[in-house]
Order: structure tokens, then C-alpha cells, then sequence
């Protein structure tokens, strides 16, 4: 298939830049890939439509506070340096701005922290802290890493709210945003109604935004991103599909890991799977998702499930109900 085919418009009105008050309070277009049908509801009754005795997979992973604003030294410039991928125990890749501020040996430094930054390979991005660890510094003075089409400075309160309430292991530069939609209280009372939530991890990293620059799409190069999951999940898991127990992934994450894990039979590791039309589903059902960017590789999984004219169907349906995209935006239920 072509990029052109993943293409659509929307105005910029209906990108979010914040999330609502209430999480579970978003828009929810329920899609049936048996009837064609769409309808519209609220996240918070989504177990109305969920199939009975679900086995829901989310993904636990934990964004980090990514973006250190600093400034040099030597002149007083300031710096952003946000972190990419850790190498070792001192040492990160990352993205450096203004790249062209920086040498090799210059020396970076955080207001109201003893955190130090050196860059030791300017052309690679490297940069060296002074610290084995700096989770708590991180925690402290790290600024969260909102997806470039937010037109905003973050705020502290996105420490929160660009999480899930189940997050709990560091590794994301981005959140895996369908699980966004959930409260505690809403997942208590899908388990109280026979679902079952299940946790695997998969660290997003910044290739996720990496567009697609290639018209034909299958000679992408996808990024490369870690994943895990337990023997205790995987059993119950496969036990549900031989039982004809559903298997709900919230979010193309969950999917992408739950699909990694049927294909190669490891269940950790770090995969680049690409699904796009024409891939054969395994292990996932159904499917719970925010509305994608044009053109980009979640969109082409989202079609793979349900079919490109649907989704192309329902993506104008959203618009025409002005559904808020992206992020921190609207969900929908993929039958």
C-alpha cells in the first residue's frame, strides 16, 4: 500500500493540548468490524461493550521526565537536553537543542539541582552526568516530554495526567495514551464484572514519532522498541484463546507487544514489529485507541484491525463529531 492512502486532513481545532478533568469522561466511538456500524458513547461505559470475561492487556510502563532545561557553563546558554536512550551508568543518547551551541567538552548545568551534564560526543549526542543514578533528579527538575503537535509548555500537573494510573516502570519518552482513558474506580468495576486486566511492558521510545517518508510504506525502517512479559501472563493469556476468551489490547503498544511475543515465542526482548494491512492478527481481538497522526505507522496498525475504508470512515465520523485527536484526546473501541 501507499503513504497516500493514510493520509487525511484535520484542523488544528481538534488536535488536544490538554486532557480533560475527568479521564474516563472522553469521547468513545465504538466500532464494529462485523456490522460496519459506529456509535458513540463515553469511555466510562465501555464495559457495556466490552465482550464478557475479557482479558484486557495493558501496558505498564512509566514515562520519564526526559527534557532537562539547562544552560552552558561557559557562556550561560541555554540547553535542552532530552533523554533518548541510556548507554550506561553515567552516559545517555540524546537530543541536544541548539545542537549548534555545543562542542564536544562542554559542560551543562540545572538550576536548583547538583546535577551536572558534560557532552562527551557532540555528532552522536552523548552526554555524561556526574550521577550513577538520576531518577530522583529527573523526578525533581525533568520537564515531561509532551509530543510535539501540544503547542504548549508543559506543566506539573502533566506529571500526572500524562500517565496511566497503572504506570510503574521507567522506560517511555511518550505515553501509550488509550490507557490514559482509565481510573482506578473504572477498572475495579470492569474486573468486578468478570474482565480481567493483565500488564506487559513496552518502553516507547522517540522513533514513534519518526515520520514515514517513504511512498511505498512495507520499505519503512521501523524503530526498535523493549518489551516484557511475564510467564504468569503468557500463560493465562494463551489458556484464554484456547478457552475462546477475548484478548482486548488497550493501546497499538500493548498490541505491537502481544503480537511480537505470538511471533517469536520470546517474551522479552526488543522488537520492531510493523503491522500494517495485510498483517494476520494472532493474539489480539479487539482493540482500544486514541485517534493517530496521518500518515504515521499507528495508523497503518489501527487499519490493519479494522480495515483502511472503515477506519478512513470512521476517522471522518470523529471529525464530524468533533472528536478531540491525538494524545489527549478521544478513544475508540475496535470490535
Amino acid at each position: 500500500m501507499k503513504l497516500k492512502d493514510f493520509d487525511y486532513v484535520l484542523p488544528a481545532s481538534l488536535i488536544a493540548q490538554a486532557p480533560l478533568k475527568k479521564r474516563d469522561q472522553a469521547k468513545l466511538l465504538v466500532i464494529d468490524r462485523t456490522t460496519q456500524k459506529l456509535t458513540h458513547d463515553t469511555f466510562a461505559n465501555i464495559g457495556e461493550y466490552l465482550p464478557k470475561q475479557s482479558e484486557i492487556v495493558c501496558n505498564n510502563s512509566k514515562v520519564v521526565a526526559a527534557r532537562l532545561l539547562g544552560s552552558k557553563t561557559s557562556t550561560g546558554a541555554k540547553i535542552e537536553i532530552f533523554l533518548i536512550k541510556k548507554l550506561s551508568d553515567y552516559t545517555y543518547e540524546t537530543l541536544l537543542r541548539p545542537l549548534k551551541r555545543l562542542k564536544e567538552g562542554d559542560a551543562v548545568v540545572f538550576d536548583k539541582s547538583s546535577l551536572k551534564a558534560r557532552i562527551i560526543d557532540r555528532d552522536k549526542r552523548i552526554v555524561r552526568f556526574n550521577k550513577k543514578n538520576i531518577s530522583d533528579d529527573l523526578s525533581k527538575i525533568g520537564h515531561m516530554p509532551l509530543p510535539p503537535y501540544i503547542k504548549r509548555e508543559d506543566r506539573p500537573s502533566d506529571k500526572k495526567d500524562y500517565q496511566t494510573v497503572y504506570a510503574k516502570k521507567d522506560g517511555s519518552v511518550a505515553a501509550p495514551t488509550a490507557g490514559l482513558h482509565f481510573t482506578k474506580g473504572l477498572i475495579g468495576r470492569l474486573e468486578k464484572s468478570g474482565h480481567h486486566f493483565n500488564q506487559v511492558t513496552l518502553h516507547v521510545n522517540y522513533g514513534t514519532f519518526k515520520p514515514v517518508e517513504v511512498e511505498d510504506i512495507t520499505k519503512h525502517p521501523m524503530h526498535t522498541e523493549s518489551y516484557a512479559m511475564t510467564k504468569a501472563v503468557h500463560a493465562r493469556l494463551c489458556k484464554a484463546k484456547d478457552k475462546g476468551r477475548p484478548v482486548v489490547a488497550v493501546g497499538t503498544t500493548s498490541c505491537r507487544t502481544l503480537e511480537a511475543v505470538t511471533k517469536t515465542g520470546k517474551l522479552k526482548g526488543a522488537t520492531n514489529i510493523f503491522i500494517y494491512p495485510g498483517f494476520s492478527f494472532k493474539m489480539v481481538d479487539h482493540l482500544i485507541t486514541n485517534f493517530h497522526l496521518p500518515r504515521s505507522t499507528l495508523l497503518m496498525l489501527v487499519s490493519a484491525f479494522a480495515g483502511r475504508d472503515l477506519m478512513m470512515k470512521a476517522y471522518a465520523e470523529a471529525k464530524r463529531k468533533k472528536y478531540r485527536f491525538y494524545s489527549y484526546g478521544d478513544a475508540m473501541l475496535i470490535l
